[in-house]
């Protein structure tokens, strides 16, 4: 779809209500169903974190959106996988979104006054970090260039819409993580990858959203 249309067409979702765990639990993993309803209420002082989907045009104007995979790091559970710009919040951070826009800054180079947050999505507990991560969509109107953080980004992947609302983009996968051993796991497979875990489950809620609306 061409970046103008979607910019129209997105802002719609702001008075959508948020599908939340109902769309989360879509791309959760059998083992993490359980560990979600027990865990979620003996979480105990839980880290937080902002995140950020940006959305943004291509170089033909076609609409995508940003992932990064993060670099591996031996005691970080979450290293070596796709997730979105984003990080933990610091005490110089005024709120979550503030969090989120300076994290997408620092690690792919996008300047917040650059970046129209469209609204916050549902937060998401992740057991094996104790952290609740607070998503948000936004729209940055240029195709790039974006400046990859050398110590946590590996790479960037630039995700077409066409290719994330296909049906075709969502598949089951028998993964083996620091964690969990020899599971089957509903995932993405987006730019030749596997998105799984929380990241899928915050893209579920997502594409929720965006069927309502495209």
């Amino acid at each position: 779809m061409d970046f103008d249309e979607f910019s129209v067409r997105v802002s719609k979702i702001k008075n959508l209500p948020l599908p939340g765990e109902a769309a989360h639990l879509k791309m959760a993993p059998e083992f993490r169903l359980d560990e979600l309803r027990k865990v979620r209420k003996m979480a105990k002082n839980p880290k937080r974190a902002g995140v950020m989907a940006l959305f943004y045009p291509g170089l033909a104007n076609d609409t995508r959106f940003l992932l990064i995979l993060r670099r591996s790091h031996p005691k970080d559970v979450h290293s070596n996988q796709v997730g979105f710009p984003g990080g933990k919040i610091e005490k110089n951070d005024t709120d979550l979104m503030s969090t989120a826009l300076r994290e997408t800054y620092e690690e792919v180079g996008v300047e917040p006054s650059e970046i129209q947050v469209v609204r916050s999505l549902s937060e998401i507990y992740i057991p094996p970090s104790n952290f609740e991560v607070f998503p948000f969509m936004g729209l940055y109107p240029k195709p790039g260039p974006f400046v990859p953080q050398e110590a946590e980004v590996a790479e960037l992947l630039e995700v077409k819409l066409i290719d994330f609302m296909d049906d075709k983009s969502i598949f089951t996968q028998n993964l083996t993580t620091s964690y969990a051993k020899n599971v089957n796991v509903p995932a993405f497979k987006l730019n030749g990858y596997t998105v799984w875990g929380a990241t899928s489950m915050m893209l579920s809620e997502i594409r929720t959203l965006l069927q309502q609306v495209l």
